[in-house]
């Protein structure tokens, strides 16, 4: 793949080199390369030179910077305590990506995936075709999918990858068809069930003045299991290492030495700060995860591995198969960091030099100025969002956290459970006595602070709608009390052991989770009580859940066995309904307790 023809972007690099080579210091500091170059050519190069690697992951369309918490990174100071700072927002990131790149001949951006879903509405209400023009926009060179490429299946992948408008909705600019991504979405791992062929590019080359670097792309195997069955109908999704490698042979039988893996799929570092050392005392040994074991088995050949998907943010060097030492990042989310890399890239070898590539993650401060053009694109695509992004929902009188509560049980998620109790159970929308709400689907926090015009403590739709971004449809289902008692311990055992999914419930269910057991004995059975008396294994319960869980997502099959379904409204029509129901100007809704779940440590 050649840099695409921005204009813009090449006058820059022009200018960028021009500017640097007319100051005296630049040309001393030049000599040492000088010296280096090779000999008995026609212009001599230098035998290395410095590709910069700028890259980012799990976007999710957040455009506007991320309110509450969600719009937080955590830094460590030199005390030793931690520092939270406000950072994020397209506007800039661009400006970030924009001063990072000056000076630098050699620059290519790269994404670890989930660029869009689960997005704010701002995006969202328009199928993330905002997010795809402002990447376009930012000099995105490549990205992998990851997990929520696959929302809207297939097929609107390739449309946001291809162009074209919406298949239902239609164009939303009069005048304007939507030109899709101008980079590549890699799928290498992802197959199609009839050809069993990729359904976007394995890989693809970025190549400038010789230099050349292959980026192979992949989303985590297990991709099925965390989107509904409708997003990943008639698609296969492979082994990451395996996959990896097969594309790595491949383009080094291509002559292509340099690459670069993008994989969303990602670890737990030690410490929540983004400046955290996690190869202390020794390489890697401050993060944990998928990942690590990922990052062992990726072929040598592969340079280095930009990752996504946990949230996280590090800066870490797992050993490669030959025990080589290889740089593995990861850049927190929502665009709150980026990561710079230098790449020496051997013009002998064509292949990186492994022991001169440094890293580091970046804050995307919100004390710089802002990227007119994203300030531009924002404003436009929210003057049509405005009619129903701005309408009030319902009134809160403190912060609720969801994505930021530091419990597994969440003040959110124990609304959001209540809501779906509160649409399904009449007899004639399912009679629901029991909700399960998934952690996941939690995408942010309710936040007090107004956020534009509405005042404080006003929940908009666009606020809601960032909370439940997926508009999944509620299902209610006979489970026995057996069966949701298998559904509490799945929590904890099979799949969701090593990294617990702890579900949020509604009002009236209680039990203990004791986390110094192992596997499915953590959950106290005989704990378990709906308004205060004990489940029954044998009875029969109904019970309302997301379509997700409904088909037994994220490591729930149990839930996928319900019986006698009935499919209600959308999880934001009950969410949206519950808010309006019980909260006004002159009595806010205020943070639930978060005490159904009692966990023992």
């Amino acid at each position: 793949m050649s840099p695409r023809p921005h204009k813009k972007r090449k006058a820059r690099r022009i200018l960028a080199t021009a500017a640097g080579l007319a100051t005296v210091g630049a040309l001393v500091a030049a000599l040492p390369a000088m010296a280096g170059q090779d000999k008995g050519h026609g212009h001599q190069k230098p035998s290395t030179v410095d590709v910069q690697l700028l890259s980012f992951n799990d976007l999710h369309g957040n455009l506007e910077a991320p309110a509450g918490s969600a719009g937080t990174v955590t830094e460590k100071q030199a005390d030793g305590t931690t520092k939270a700072i406000p950072a994020g927002g397209i506007e800039y990131l661009a400006t970030s990506l924009r001063n990072a790149r000056e000076g630098n001949a050699y620059s290519v951006t790269a994404a670890g995936g989930d660029m869009v879903g689960a997005s704010p509405l701002l995006s969202g209400l328009f199928h993330d075709e905002p997010t795809i023009e402002a990447l376009n926009k930012i000099d995105l060179d490549v990205t992998t999918v990851g997990n929520h490429e696959f929302d809207e299946g297939a097929v609107e992948l390739a449309r946001l990858q291809n162009g074209g408008c919406h298949p239902t909705e239609g164009c939303y600019e009069k005048g304007k068809k939507f030109k899709g991504a101008d980079f590549p979405y890699l799928a290498a791992n992802v197959t199609s069930e009839k050809t069993g062929k990729p359904i976007l590019k394995p890989y693809t080359v970025w190549k400038k003045n010789g230099v050349k670097i292959g980026f192979i792309g992949v989303t985590l195997e297990g991709t099925p299991n965390i989107v509904t069955a409708e997003g990943v109908k008639g698609l296969k999704f492979h082994d990451e290492i395996e996959t990896v490698n097969k594309y790595a042979q491949e383009l080094d039988r291509q002559g292509v030495k340099s690459i670069v893996a993008l994989i969303h799929e990602g670890g737990a570092p030690a410490s929540t700060a983004y400046n955290y050392d996690c190869d202390s005392p020794g390489a890697g040994d401050g993060i944990s995860g998928p990942i690590t074991e990922i990052a062992k088995g990726i072929t040598s050949k592969v340079d280095a591995l930009v990752t996504g998907h946990t949230h996280a943010a590090y800066v870490c060097t797992i050993p490669d198969p030959s025990g080589k030492p290889r740089l593995v990042t990861s850049a927190s989310s929502f665009g709150k960091l980026y990561t710079d890399t230098t790449l020496t890239y051997d013009r002998r070898t064509n292949d990186i030099v492994r022991t001169s590539v440094e890293s580091a993650n970046h804050i995307v401060s919100r004390e710089q100025p802002k990227a007119p053009d994203m300030t531009s694109l924002i404003g436009r695509w929210n003057k049509l969002a405005a009619p129903i992004a701005n309408a009030p929902q319902g009134f809160i009188s403190a912060d609720i956290n969801g994505r930021g509560a530091t419990t597994p049980e969440s003040p959110l998620g124990d609304v959001i459970a209540d809501a779906q109790l509160a649409g399904t159970a009449p007899a004639d929308k399912g009679g629901a006595q029991i909700a399960f709400m998934n952690p996941g689907g939690i995408r942010s926090d309710l936040v007090y602070k107004a956020s534009g015009s509405e005042g404080d403590g006003v929940v908009t739709y666009g606020e809601a709608f960032t909370v439940q971004p997926f508009t999944n449809m509620m299902n209610v289902v006979d489970l026995t009390g057996a069966q949701v008692i298998t559904a509490l311990q799945q929590q904890v055992s099979g799949s969701n052991e090593a990294s617990p999914k702890i579900l949020q419930v509604s009002k009236g269910l209680t039990y203990t989770l004791d986390m110094t057991k192992t596997g499915a004995a953590r959950v106290v059975t005989d704990s378990v009580k709906l308004d205060g008396a004990a489940i029954d294994p044998a009875k029969t319960y109904r019970v309302a859940m997301n379509e997700f869980l409904g088909g037994g997502g994220d490591g729930f099959p149990v839930l996928g066995q319900g019986k006698n379904k009935l499919v209600g409204p959308s999880d934001l029509d009950l969410f949206n309904a519950y808010l309006a129901a019980n909260s006004t100007a002159q009595a806010p809704l205020a943070p639930p307790a978060a005490d159904r779940i009692t966990i023992l440590k």
